[in-house]
């Protein structure tokens, strides 16, 4: 809270979901609602597709004019969603192609920012409307990928997801892996697990898992 008192801009980046704003950013940016009245707003969100008003969304959690969007931009990155055959897995270049084209597009946003240049993308009608039209399943899916984690027999038990999952949502309990409902459906645990052994939403096993950059990139 203190850093964010002192603070004149504050830049908030996160992954889309359903050109909606993911469970953990709006537990976070709402419990420092009263800290944010004011300030110089920065969103940045990554995306798979066009989100719409990915990034206006943010703006959605707080009362309006809470406080000055200077920037809002999109940053498309790899899929990381490995149980939809609707989403392919993003090749090995693809994924190096990718991540240099979203470094330089954050550097130009850098100097956009310093040259006090004013951009905001989501905020038009036409990319409202979008986001709306993309986001109205989102909360019916949110609440079902809470609670419909699937950890197979074949789990060892690492632990590995348990320290991956930022809503520290997994634990063990009787020498299993337990979910507590409170997902944010970040498929950190998902591309993690050595044995593949945990899933999101579906019953089966992920076909693949997203590993970021490939070694040497």
């Amino acid at each position: 809270m203190a850093e964010f008192a002192v603070a004149e801009t504050i830049a908030f980046c996160y992954p889309i979901y359903g050109s909606r704003v993911p469970l953990i950013m709006r537990h976070f940016a709402t419990s420092y609602a009263a800290a944010l009245a004011g300030k110089r707003v920065v969103i940045l969100v990554t995306q798979l597709i066009f989100s719409g008003d990915g990034a206006r969304a943010f703006t959605d959690l707080f009362p309006s004019d809470h406080f000055d969007v200077i920037y809002a931009e999109h940053l498309y990155m790899p899929n990381n969603v490995n149980n939809l055959v609707i989403l392919p897995k993003t090749s090995a270049r693809g994924v190096v192609r990718c991540m240099r084209r979203a470094e330089s597009k954050i550097a130009r946003i850098a100097r956009d920012i310093n040259n006090g240049i004013v951009k905001r993308r989501g905020f038009s009608g036409f990319s409202r409307f979008l986001g709306g039209f993309q986001g109205k399943p989102w909360p019916a899916m949110e609440a079902k990928g809470m609670r419909s984690i699937k950890i197979h027999d074949s789990c060892t038990t690492c632990g590995l997801c348990i320290t991956a999952c930022p809503m520290k949502n997994l634990e063990i309990q009787e020498n299993k892996v337990i979910h507590k409902s409170n997902c944010t459906i970040c498929y950190r645990c998902v591309n993690l697990c050595p044995h593949r052994a945990i899933n999101v939403f579906f019953r089966s096993k992920p076909r693949w898992q997203y590993k970021g950059l490939p070694k040497n990139n």
